[in-house]
């Protein structure tokens, strides 16, 4: 009987054991993936490019080198589209294009796909949208800093528009030629969306969590803020000093932009004169919207709806944003009496 007995005692305690040891590993490894979530980092930088500060904000379950090494690739990448888009870097895919005098030249792919959405919108708006300002652009500066700011004179703006006609962009394959051979390409007015939406894309391959891309007020969300809400996105009150604001918007996975006559501006003999320039015209346009916000699911289609929108005016922007039949989630036009004009599905917040 004691043999038995200290057997089953034995048998007793090797289960306990093994028990106590299996409820031990597995605290081990609940606790471990409670240290992973706590461990998810965010991180923050801002860099001058593209002419203006660019603010990129990531957070994900990354070691702190590895999502700064995620940060810089993703500063790199938009380097890496500027120089291909700049309108005055020699040996850009605009540069070249420009310089070819009419002949055909061999581009990277994104600017194929970035000139296509400039075409897209040159018909979205009659014309009013269109990429081939460059000439006219060109005698026009607007930077804070120049000392050289005029109006151009009329001479120099009639032969500079008579190269303006975005229906003469040819493009086969992977090549892009101008029918004529002194008109220039200009993608300013879309390309820091295009940009902003390619970095976004960059960011969720790596698999951020979530990420705020803010490249001079072109701003895009990936995901939500690290507590799972949604990123909060200021809009600037027009009519303000900086830092005042219209209100708050909220938003996960999707795109706020503008365009504004208030931006960008000098005064010449009592006139101001704003960097949104009519293409048939090649003075500054003469429009009743100050500010088009502008909330899409791609900041590509958010860039180019919110400079057309101030192109058409208020009523005509309507009817823009109606026939528009994807990606358009809401709007909000700030008008020169001070009227706000909202569409589609936008709620602003106070604070």
């Amino acid at each position: 009987m004691p043999t038995l007995l200290k057997s089953k005692i034995t048998d007793s305690s090797l289960r306990l054991i093994i028990t106590l040891f299996l409820f031990f590993i597995l605290s081990l490894l609940l606790l471990s993936g409670c240290a992973d979530k706590q461990a998810s980092v965010q991180i923050s930088d801002t860099r001058l490019l593209l002419d203006t500060f660019c603010t990129i904000t990531v957070h994900g379950d990354f070691g702190a080198e590895e999502l700064e090494n995620i940060l810089d690739e993703a500063f790199a990448l938009c380097a890496e589209l500027e120089a291909l888009f700049s309108i005055t870097a020699p040996g850009s895919d605009v540069w070249r294009i420009n310089h070819a005098g009419g002949e055909p030249v061999t581009v990277d792919n994104r600017t194929i796909e970035v000139i296509c959405a400039g075409l897209e919108y040159g018909a979205l708006s009659d014309g009013l949208f269109d990429i081939t300002i460059g000439r006219v652009s060109r005698l026009w500066d607007f930077s804070e800093t120049s000392a050289e700011q005029s109006v151009p004179d009329g001479i120099a703006l009639s032969e500079a528009l008579a190269t303006v006609d975005y229906r003469r962009v040819v493009i086969t394959g992977d090549t892009v030629r101008l029918e004529n051979p002194d008109a220039w390409i200009d993608l300013g007015a879309i390309a820091k969306g295009y940009i902003a939406h390619l970095i976004a894309e960059f960011l969720s391959a790596q698999g951020v969590s979530g990420a705020l891309i803010d490249l001079g007020g072109d701003v895009v969300a990936v995901g939500n803020r690290q507590d799972g809400s949604p990123w909060r996105i200021a809009l600037r009150d027009p009519f303000g000093s900086a830092g005042e604001w219209l209100g708050v918007v909220e938003v996960s996975g999707a795109s706020v932009l503008g365009s504004g006559t208030y931006e960008r501006q000098f005064e010449v003999g009592g006139e101001r004169y704003h960097h949104i320039l009519s293409p048939f015209t090649g003075m500054p346009v003469d429009s009743d919207i100050v500010s088009a916000i502008v909330i899409t699911e791609t900041a590509v289609l958010g860039e180019g709806l919110s400079t057309i929108a101030v192109l058409l005016g208020s009523e005509r922007a309507y009817g823009l944003f109606e026939r528009v039949p994807d990606g358009l989630i809401g709007a909000v036009l700030v008008l020169e009496d001070g009227q706000r004009l909202e569409f589609g599905d936008i709620v602003i917040h106070n604070g």
